[in-house]
């Protein structure tokens, strides 16, 4: 069968009031910029359904890159027909031979009421044409190998048989754009794309330490940011040079606070690159109690340095359901090659769990740390990332 459409289903979409439209044209961009490569399709929007008009290319690549798309509950091959008796039993018809089943089940969805016959009644007359033309086939309602969607709307009426689910969750840039602070391990990718999952647009800081970090750290950070890139947008990675402040820190800071007034630092380069790029909060993959950084007393003495609000996607995650998600988004092969962050380079023997915010504001009291920003802010190379490919790499001169 030439199937000619692919439908899209909202879900929670569905339940948006006046603003439901931001959401779903937001929601048919980021379809007609997944599909690009496909110049034939066309992406028609209505108030309850999306579809994918073929004009005669493969659907299956395009549904298999629909399914990813954050704000899509459910996608289904579909054949378009005009509201027509017959026009139905023959399509139906033919979807059934080509299916092949035992058992099969119809179920019509008549939206447009002007058809003149009613969606039960229409259930037993396409049934009934059904069996009578197919042989070794039987009706089961309950558990049937095969049901036959008939949705009948205003322009035509759309025959599906199978639905693939999709992502879920709202379409990524529909809430705004956020700052993740990606590190190359496990948490901090599975955290953007849990931010993502709530149309959360992303940008990324990752905080480079050459030498004690190599080139191939780095290109693990911008594999991982191309992986985001599949479910959203291109992404613009922020590569710091953190190495000389890093240093200082480590020579003049108390090693069981070296740790946290790295981690403040590091909050506030994130909010001065935020605040160049119009970026309302930062993420992070912090999962509490998982690290001495993650204690309750450790986040609120690093939270302290930024007025910035701070999204924690997986605060409440154990480590097994995070890489579990990994694994899912296939991002957990990436984020296990064995090349340490700057966090782990410098991780003091004992770093304190439960530091005082008034330690560690005595602490920086006596060093002086705005030129070692200033000269970092100045060197901030800012790399753009798509699903496909690195497409830029340039420097930013933030002040």
């Amino acid at each position: 069968m030439q199937y000619d459409h692919i439908v899209i289903r909202y879900g929670e979409l569905s339940l948006k009031g006046r603003n439901r439209k931001l959401f779903t044209t937001q929601l048919q961009n980021n379809v007609i910029t997944a599909i690009r490569d496909y110049p034939n399709t066309r992406v028609q929007k209505k108030r309850d359904r999306m579809y994918i008009v073929l004009n005669g290319e493969d659907p299956n690549p395009i549904i298999e890159r629909c399914r990813h798309i954050f704000g899509i509950q459910s996608l289904s091959l579909a054949v378009k027909v005009e509201n027509e008796e017959q026009a139905i039993k023959e399509s139906a018809l033919e979807l059934l031979k080509e299916a092949k089943p035992s058992t099969f089940k119809v179920t019509t969805k008549r939206s447009y009421k002007e058809f003149p016959i009613g969606s039960q009644q229409f259930n037993q007359v396409l049934g009934g044409y059904l069996l009578v033309n197919t042989e070794n086939i039987t009706v089961d309602l309950h558990n049937p190998d095969l049901e036959i969607v008939v949705d009948i709307r205003d322009d035509a009426t759309y025959l599906t048989s199978a639905k693939v689910l999709g992502a879920g969750g709202l379409p990524v840039g529909s809430s705004g754009k956020s700052l993740l602070l990606l590190s190359g391990g496990i948490d901090s990718p599975v955290a953007g794309y849990q931010a993502m999952k709530r149309g959360v647009e992303l940008e990324a800081i990752h905080f480079h330490s050459p030498p004690y970090t190599s080139e191939r750290a780095k290109e693990k950070v911008l594999d991982l940011a191309e992986k985001l890139a599949y479910y959203g947008k291109s992404i613009k990675v922020h590569v710091i040079p953190f190495t000389a402040l890093q240093q200082k820190i480590h020579r003049e800071v108390p090693h069981g606070y070296s740790m946290t007034v790295m981690r403040r630092m590091m909050m506030r380069i994130s909010e001065a690159v935020a605040k160049k790029e119009n970026i309302l909060s930062l993420i992070t993959g912090e999962s509490l109690g998982q690290v001495a950084s993650q204690t309750m007393e450790s986040m609120h003495a690093i939270n302290a340095v930024t007025n910035y609000p701070i999204i924690r996607p997986l605060i409440a995650m154990d480590k097994d359901e995070i890489i579990s998600i990994s694994e899912r988004i296939d991002m957990y092969s990436i984020s296990i090659r064995p090349y340490e962050d700057c966090c782990t380079v410098f991780v003091p023997k004992s770093p304190k769990t439960k530091p005082r915010l008034e330690k560690v504001e005595q602490f920086e009291s006596g060093i002086d740390f705005s030129q070692d920003i200033e000269d970092i802010l100045n060197n901030v190379e800012t790399i753009t990332i798509s699903a496909d490919k690195k497409v830029s790499n340039q420097f930013d001169d933030l002040l």
